[in-house]
Order: structure tokens, then C-alpha cells, then sequence
């Protein structure tokens, strides 16, 4: 093919990104702009309902004694309205030793090694642990959360202050993501980034919209009463994604449903190695989709053109100039650069509202990629339940 054809080639590829960035970039900042926030106390409340914290924990010994002591460091008129409650997953680890050390100095700590999983139907992720705990559960609200998370000190307060000024029966909090390896800087930006694109925050807390739910996991704060009443974690036992599972269950029930921003007061770490991530994202990303075969396709592609395809210009134009290609190459270069251009001041923008440093913005073609390898992998391992496991259970299975 003559050298002109291929410049004419890449400056369309280069061109068609371009459009998708600033598609991609323009919904970013429309759905961040509209995005509510867990308004922060602006007095210490002097009366608060009694509330149990439940945190699941399957192999946490490297998270259980921060997420506990955090928890217990919480700022409450009366902190013996509190009751925490380990459900240890069967630990092949010191999880429910870690825990234990903690409740022996607190007596607001218990630790319950859950029974075996019934063979009956696949309870999958943590709906067991959660199931088999909760009738210990003494609080007039239920808060879930992962023994990654660490509750700031009027995390607690806050959220139970605005489940009663909005009678919320759930509120679900985006957290904070904390980033400390270089798979995780590299991946979760992105992910937060498509999250948030493919996220209608208004009809998500519109009580009249009864098909529009979503929760997350990391933070889950039940009016006991609805909890009950939706039937908890035994009426999406075999769901993967089960906090959006509850949320529909909400919604459908006529309950209301918030769900809102929480990046100060509630962090996470969601993964610690590029392995974790590795599974953690490829169980997710394809059922949180809810199965959609054309729209997670769809988001590869999209991915693809928004991350990968402006480096990979770049990459051609300079090779093509270097082989003495003449000038046009030199424009498909310039093309590159300003869809790069465009692509950095993107996650720039997005970064100031998610509260993380702009950090490996020149891996972007490493980061959609890997992205884009998650999506696909994620369908296969769905579909087939080949690998698709979590902490090497099986969910196909389990």
C-alpha cells in the first residue's frame, strides 16, 4: 500500500480517537458534575440510633486489624452503640487470630467463624458470611463493609445522620481509592473514569425511577427494617455483583435508595497486587455489566480508541517519518500528539475530583490496554467459568 494511503488511514484512526476522547471526556465531567456527596457534619450530632457493623473477612490478615481499629476510632455520642462483627469466611490464614487479639481489648468486637457453605445452590462472594452473621446483629442499622476499607473517624456518624434526614432504608458510598503499586495507578483511574461515564447518579437516587439501581459494595448502610424486608444477603445468594443485586431489591420493593460520593470520609484499597487486581477486576467488570455481551464488547473497542489508539499514532508517524515517509507522516505525528494531549488533560481533570495525584499519565496506552484485556478476559471467564474465581474460590461452583 502506497505511504500516502497509510497516512490517510492513520489520520482517520488518529482522528476517530480524538472524537471519542472528547466524547468520553465530555460525559466524564457531566456525570462528576452531578455527582452527590455525603455532605460532612457540620455539628456532632448528640443522639445517634444504634448501628452493627458487619465485615466480612475471607484471608484479611493483611487488612483486618487497620479496618477494626479504624472503625473503633469512630466518633459517636455513644460509642457502646456500636457493635462490629468479624464473619471469618473460613480464613486459611491468621484473619480470625488478628481479630480476636482486637476484640479482646474491645469489647464492642465479636468474631464468628462462619459455618460451611450449604451445597444446596452456589452462594458466591461473601452473601454467606454476610447470611450467617447478621441475626447476631443488635443495631437498629446494618453497615456492610470490606475489611479493606478504613472509615474515617465521623464516617459513621455522618452517614447515619443522613439515612435519617433522607429516610434512606439504603445508603451506598463511592469511596476514596487508594493506589500503592503500580498496577493499581496504572488500572483503577481508568476504571473509575468508566464507571462514572456509564453512571447516571440522578436516576439512581430518583425514587420514581424504579429500574435505575446501584450500590457499592466497600459501603453499605442498611435501615434494618428494609434489610429484613428485601430478604438481605440469603435473597442474592448467588449473585457475584450482589451490592447492585441489593440496591435493585430496594428500589423494587418501593424502599429509598442514596447513593453518594464519600472521598474523604470513607477510603479503599482494593487490591495490593497486580495478581489481585488481575482477578478481582475479570470477576467483576463482565457481570457488573450485567452480562451484556454487545456493550461490554463495545467498551473495549471504546477503550481501545480513547487510551491505546492516540500512542499508537504517535508511535507510527514518528516510525514513518524516521523511514523518510515524507511530511505526511510528520502530520499523522502532530495528530498524535494532540490526541495524547487531549487524553492527559482528561485524567488530569478527572483525577482532581477523585482525590488521587496525577501520576503514570504516560502509560495511558498500558492502562486501556490492560483495561481492555480485563473486559475480554472477564467474558471468557464469565461465560465458561474457566479461572473465574475470587481469592481461588470458584464461582462457578462455589
Amino acid at each position: 500500500m502506497e505511504s500516502w494511503v497509510w497516512v490517510g488511514v492513520w489520520s482517520l484512526a488518529l482522528a476517530v480517537a480524538t472524537v471519542a476522547i472528547l466524547i468520553f471526556h465530555r460525559r466524564l465531567q457531566a456525570s462528576l458534575a452531578t455527582a452527590p456527596r455525603l455532605p460532612l457534619l457540620e455539628t456532632a450530632p448528640e443522639t445517634l440510633p444504634t448501628i452493627t457493623l458487619i465485615i466480612p473477612a475471607y484471608n484479611e490478615h493483611i487488612n483486618i486489624t487497620e479496618c477494626l481499629d479504624a472503625a473503633l476510632a469512630s466518633h459517636l455520642p455513644h460509642p457502646d452503640q456500636l457493635q462490629i462483627i468479624v464473619a471469618d469466611d473460613e480464613s486459611t490464614d491468621d484473619t480470625a487470630a488478628l481479630a480476636a487479639t482486637v476484640a479482646l481489648n474491645d469489647a464492642r468486637v465479636e468474631v464468628i467463624t462462619v459455618p460451611t457453605r450449604p451445597t444446596d445452590i452456589p452462594w458466591r462472594g461473601k452473601n454467606w458470611a454476610c447470611a450467617s452473621v447478621v441475626d447476631k446483629a443488635t443495631g437498629d442499622y446494618l453497615l456492610f463493609i470490606d475489611a479493606d476499607v478504613r472509615l474515617g473517624p465521623d464516617a459513621i456518624a455522618t452517614a447515619l445522620v443522613d439515612c435519617q434526614n433522607h429516610q434512606a432504608d439504603l445508603l451506598s458510598c463511592g469511596p476514596g481509592i487508594v493506589c500503592g503499586c503500580l498496577a493499581e495507578w496504572l488500572v483503577q483511574p481508568v476504571m473509575m473514569s468508566c464507571i462514572a461515564v456509564g453512571f447516571n447518579f440522578e436516576a439512581v437516587n430518583d425514587p420514581k425511577d424504579t429500574t435505575t439501581a446501584f450500590a457499592a459494595g466497600p459501603f453499605m448502610l442498611f435501615r434494618r427494617s428494609a434489610y429484613e424486608r428485601i430478604g438481605g444477603h440469603r435473597a442474592v445468594a448467588t449473585e457475584t455483583v450482589e451490592d447492585v443485586e441489593l440496591a435493585k431489591l430496594i428500589k423494587s420493593s418501593g424502599l429509598t435508595l442514596r447513593y453518594l460520593l464519600s472521598t474523604e470520609l470513607i477510603k479503599v484499597r482494593m487490591y495490593q497486587t497486580f495478581g489481585d487486581l488481575w482477578e478481582g477486576w475479570t470477576k467483576n467488570y463482565y457481570e457488573g455489566g450485567g452480562r451484556n455481551l454487545g456493550a461490554t464488547l463495545y467498551s473495549a473497542f471504546a477503550l481501545s480508541l480513547i487510551f491505546v489508539m492516540p500512542w499508537v499514532g504517535l508511535g507510527a508517524g514518528v516510525w514513518g517519518s524516521i523511514l523518510g515517509g515524507g511530511p505526511g507522516w510528520w502530520l499523522v505525528s502532530g495528530f498524535g500528539v494532540g490526541s495524547i494531549g487531549l487524553q492527559v488533560y482528561m485524567r488530569w481533570s478527572a483525577q482532581r475530583v477523585f482525590n488521587q495525584p496525577f501520576r503514570y499519565w504516560w502509560l495511558g496506552w498500558l492502562s486501556g490496554g490492560i483495561v481492555v484485556a480485563i473486559a475480554l478476559t472477564s467474558i471468557v471467564k464469565t461465560e465458561t467459568g474457566w479461572g473465574w474465581t475470587w481469592r481461588g474460590r470458584s464461582l462457578s461452583t462455589s
